[in-house]
């Protein structure tokens, strides 16, 4: 596994300073995904500095050793690396840009690395605005849900400079096995929001089959077994067609967080001018989802909406 690896302070002058800089990172937003990958470089030998709203998890933060800060500028202060992972593009805006903000504590030349899913344009224009001050952006969000996180298996789609990225990239490494540089700032998002398409349409078509076999009276574990070994296999097939045969609806990936970004890549689409019908239709279906209560349940409730009267 690699890291960073800090100067030999025999031979440098002033390198014992360099070093803990380069040692020094910071983790904004310390939920179910961001704890996790938190965790992994904590245990990788680095000193985090932390910041969360919610005081219990600042209170497991501290117990845990990492430096519990009061505002994202405070994290951000001697950091080589600031890391992000919020839920909208605004709170990425606040954290990053706003009144107690990385870019008012951060060191020139620092990087800063947001695994939000957020929207692409909106990855632009930070990028933009943090070079103005000297600091680099990476827009890096992530697929691979609680359990990647858990087990650093995360994909990690990576928009920004090439060589920004490749100062970034072992610490990458210590949080996921795929790590993909996509393209300039933004190109992440866009990449992430490519893969909800093409994932979320997938459970659509999944929910309809079942439906349709149910409908017919054909026994849905059988009629699974029977399609998983043709073109239609998948893997998006093998975990969510079973949960949806045992109607197990308990949340793998909340469907509130597939909702959240349908509606980013169809105001995305909207800006190009682009007609997508099947991102159209699916995400009318999971604004129905959402509507009838199932948003903190998993995304194979789907199913459950066409079932509905």
């Amino acid at each position: 596994m690699t890291t960073l690896q800090p100067p030999d302070a025999a031979q440098h002058p002033g390198a014992t300073a360099t070093a803990h800089h380069l040692r020094t990172l910071a983790f904004i937003g310390l939920g179910a995904m961001g704890w996790a990958m938190c965790g992994h470089l904590h245990r990788a030998g680095y000193a985090l500095r932390v910041y969360a709203r919610d005081p219990l998890k600042r209170e497991r933060a501290r117990g845990c050793g990492m430096h519990v800060c009061d505002s994202p500028a405070q994290a951000a202060r001697g950091a080589a690396f600031v890391f992000s992972n919020v839920t909208s593009t605004p709170d990425v805006g606040q954290v990053l840009l706003g009144a107690d903000g990385v870019i008012h504590g951060a060191e020139a030349g620092t990087i800063c690395i947001d695994h939000s899913t957020i929207a692409p344009a909106g990855a632009r224009d930070f990028a933009g605005q943090l070079a103005a001050r000297g600091l680099s952006f990476l827009d890096a969000p992530v697929s691979g849900g609680e359990k990647g996180a858990r087990e650093a298996s995360l994909s990690i789609m990576v928009g920004g400079e090439a060589e920004v990225f490749a100062q970034a990239l072992p610490l990458l490494r210590l949080l996921g096995s795929t790590i993909t540089h996509v393209g300039p700032a933004g190109c992440g998002q866009v990449a992430k929001l490519c893969n909800q398409i093409v994932q979320v349409i997938n459970i659509e078509g999944l929910a309809e089959a079942m439906r349709f076999a149910a409908a017919e009276g054909a026994d849905l574990p059988r009629v699974l077994q029977a399609i998983a070994a043709g073109m239609a296999g998948s893997r998006m097939l093998d975990l969510m067609g079973p949960k949806m045969a045992a109607r197990d609806f308990s949340a793998g990936i909340q469907a509130r967080l597939h909702a959240k970004d349908f509606g980013l890549a169809a105001e995305a689409a909207s800006q190009a001018g682009l007609q997508l019908p099947a991102l159209r239709v699916v995400r009318a279906q999971l604004d129905r989802l959402m509507a009838l209560g199932m948003g903190s349940d998993d995304t194979s409730s789907l199913l459950r909406v066409l079932e509905a009267p």
